[in-house]
């Protein structure tokens, strides 16, 4: 497979001449993402992880069938035709590409604010996107990480431990868009001194093959 990283938690995979599109949200180039895509994995409604825009004008050019949480249905609208719900546990193809559902609900960000459902999802049995949460796909061995290394809902230690948890060959920075050069910095480095793995972070646009 061919991933390339785009801004914040977007990921693009290429695969046996199909391409999958992982959380094109409002932080990331998402219309260059989703340009040819033939389905799309969304882990939650928040919109840095899906840009309603942009999934509705490449709908109109080529449609695709849309993975992810039933809840979506309502932020879609009149797209939500497209819709394939995906439960937990639940293992699917999307594009050609083998995928199977974990977690269940978003981390918390404060009691104040509404827990959303969140579905993290391991790609092909090599590449995990947890979206937004530290759920660990218990007895399945992970190859990538891609690690959500900062948000109003996370703490270093906590992500520190997820990563540990997980025990990939390598993790992958996400998540990241909210980080000046300064916090992109020291946390770049905490987390290669701590994580216990192969960690960097991939400047968007970034290609690395798994």
């Amino acid at each position: 497979m061919r991933l390339t990283k785009y801004a914040h938690s977007c990921l693009r995979v290429e695969h046996d001449g199909g391409v999958l599109v992982v959380d094109p949200g409002v932080f990331s180039d998402a219309a260059a993402a989703l340009d040819g895509a033939d389905a799309v994995l969304i882990t939650h409604e928040h919109p840095d992880h899906l840009d309603l825009a942009a999934v509705r004008l490449q709908l109109d050019r080529q449609p695709f069938p849309i993975h992810g949480p039933a809840s979506l249905g309502e932020t879609l609208g009149d797209a939500a035709d497209v819709l394939r719900p995906v439960s937990v546990g639940e293992s699917f193809t999307a594009a050609g590409v083998a995928v199977r559902a974990y977690g269940g609900r978003h981390a918390v960000i404060h009691p104040d604010i509404p827990v959303v459902d969140n579905l993290g999802y391991l790609i092909n049995d090599v590449v995990y996107h947890p979206g937004d949460s530290l759920v660990v796909p218990d007895e399945t061995p992970v190859d990538t990480l891609f690690a959500p290394i900062h948000a109003p809902w996370s703490k270093f230690s906590e992500v520190v431990d997820f990563i540990r948890a997980v025990a990939p060959r390598r993790a992958y920075a996400l998540h990241d868009a909210l980080l000046n050069d300064n916090g992109l910095g020291v946390l770049d480095r905490q987390y290669t001194a701590l994580s216990g793995t192969e960690y960097q972070r991939l400047e968007p646009g970034s290609r690395v093959d798994v």
